[in-house]
């Protein structure tokens, strides 16, 4: 028998918690086949099976909390189910051998396989039109209502309702990237449906549980497929009129702020004035991370940008990017461009603190603060100072889709030098934000807008309108006092009003 093992979720994360068993005991299980999902404060992932037989036995229970590498199940592997005889040999070749050509039913660890969904992209291939809202960082989406559904047991109906085929399967009508739990995701493959065969009618156009569900009763009825109906006063989607939507500008949020809930639903039972919302467990790990981090002594610089010349070369440049990568040009990986450069001239903030002093880092690895249904997420784009303007657009835009898909992979997390936070987005003008400790900086991007500001010229000093971006850098005082801080800034400001139309993209 084969034990199977939590694996590590992450370098600076012990634990995780049991979300969901996607297989049952005398299930088969495929190698690299999902097999659970597993939540932790920093990615829910599925966690794929190292071996491939029959899971017999499961020693840990959904919402039940395992440390690293703990036995969570026992599987009997292919070779042994062949060597007794009691074993499925479906997956296996003639000579009883698993699929892989291995031989054995050994395998990779789990993590390891769990770092390589097969539905993620790397940045390189991120998805050409996978929104026209950038959504480049610190992107809120409403809470959406499917999660409790996609927990709901199915239909009876349902349940025994067998996978449609290709041709009973609806055309295409919704978007291939919506939003979706894994629950909802499995479902889809269950039923052999895509997500563009389903139009989502939860927050945000996400796919929910009895959206896959109405459709599957749709095709083994014969009936029509469902076209959801828009709440009243909610503007069409782009799926539901068959057009692409227009590029939405890179710092405005799809809907106003104040009709896009941030947090966790709150129900209030009948005659209750007040009800507890438990904690989750990514809350749990930002609860413990905040906590470590107002530990070190922050410091603050706040800077204005003229950003003239960065709105002009945006704008001049955008709709032939758009035309061009299928993708809106963010302001955001500009700002991560200037911090990049800028670093490498103020090395002491591209570091780590520790309790033996500071540890530099040459590499330079620029997280980006992502917010979610029910957290924030910081993954780290790698060796940010070697890629381009466009390289950064396409990597940043990449992790905040799948920060909200939540198919985050591990090696998107860890090793952040220095981060960069977007609230601006929301219209916010001065953000004093928390250092993602042990890095020793952080550098917020305000909204841009347009404001009177006094500029010499040859005649006297006149009064124009300028649009202008506020930043304020966090700094651990440890590490770097007030004045190191103003260079990093003014390095940082001194960049973006150099932009123009000759600044390269690519």
């Amino acid at each position: 028998m084969a034990k199977v093992t939590m694996p590590q979720l992450g370098e600076s994360v012990a634990e995780g918690t049991i979300g969901k068993w996607l297989k049952q005991p005398g299930d088969h299980v495929d190698k690299y086949e999902p097999l659970l999902e597993v939540i932790t404060d920093k990615v829910n992932a599925e966690v794929p099976s190292p071996f491939e037989g029959v899971l017999k036995e499961i020693l840990a229970e959904e919402g039940a909390t395992v440390a690293n590498n703990a036995e969570i199940a026992v599987i009997e592997t292919a070779d042994e189910g062949a060597s007794t005889g009691g074993a499925s040999t479906g997956g296996t070749s003639t000579d009883g051998a698993s699929t892989d050509g291995n031989g054995t039913s050994a395998s990779a660890p789990a993590s390891a396989a769990a770092s390589q969904p097969t539905d993620a992209k790397s940045p390189g291939d991120a998805p050409k039109a996978a929104s026209d809202d950038p959504v480049p960082v610190e992107t809120i989406g409403p809470a959406g209502s499917d999660e409790s559904a996609a927990k709901a047991p199915a239909p009876a109906a349902a349940a025994t309702t067998p996978p449609p085929t290709a041709t009973q399967a609806p055309g295409a009508q919704g978007d291939p990237d919506a939003r979706m739990t894994p629950a909802v995701r499995r479902l889809l493959r269950e039923h052999a449906l895509s997500p563009e065969q389903i139009v989502g009618t939860g927050g945000g156009g996400r796919i929910t549980r009895d959206d896959v569900l109405a459709v599957v009763e749709a095709i083994r009825t014969g009936g029509a497929v469902p076209v959801p109906v828009m709440a009243k006063g909610a503007p069409p989607t782009a799926a539901s009129q068959g057009a692409t939507p227009a590029p939405a500008e890179a710092q405005a949020p799809a809907t106003p702020p104040a009709s896009r809930p941030t947090g966790a639903p709150v129900e209030f039972p009948e005659g209750a004035d007040e009800v507890l919302l438990p904690m989750t467990q990514m809350r749990k790990g930002i609860a413990a991370q905040m906590t470590r981090a107002l530990q070190a002594p922050h410091a603050y610089v706040q800077m204005e940008v003229d950003a003239t010349r960065l709105v002009a070369a945006r704008e001049g440049a955008k709709r032939t990017y758009q035309a061009k990568e299928g993708i809106s040009l963010s302001y955001v990986p500009f700002v991560v461009k200037a911090a990049a450069e800028s670093l490498k001239r103020n090395p002491t903030f591209n570091a780590n603190w520790t309790d033996q002093g500071l540890l530099a880092k040459r590499r330079i690895n620029i997280g980006v603060a992502v917010a979610v249904d029910d957290g924030l997420l910081v993954p780290v784009i790698r060796d940010a100072d070697t890629l381009s303007i466009h390289g950064l657009n396409v990597a940043i835009t990449d992790v905040a889709n799948r920060a909200r898909a939540n198919k985050l992979r591990l090696d998107d997390f860890g090793g952040g030098t220095f981060t960069v936070d977007n609230t601006g987005y929301l219209g916010t003008n001065l953000v004093m934000p928390i250092l993602n400790v042990p890095e020793v900086g952080i550098v917020t991007m305000e909204a841009i807008t347009k404001r009177p500001v006094v500029r010499s010229t040859p005649d006297g000093d006149v009064i124009a309108i300028r649009p202008v971006m506020n930043m304020v850098l966090g700094v651990d005082h440890r590490a770097n006092d007030g004045a190191g801080g103003a260079a990093l800034l003014r390095d940082i400001k001194a960049w973006l009003e150099a932009v123009g139309p000759e600044t390269p993209i690519y």
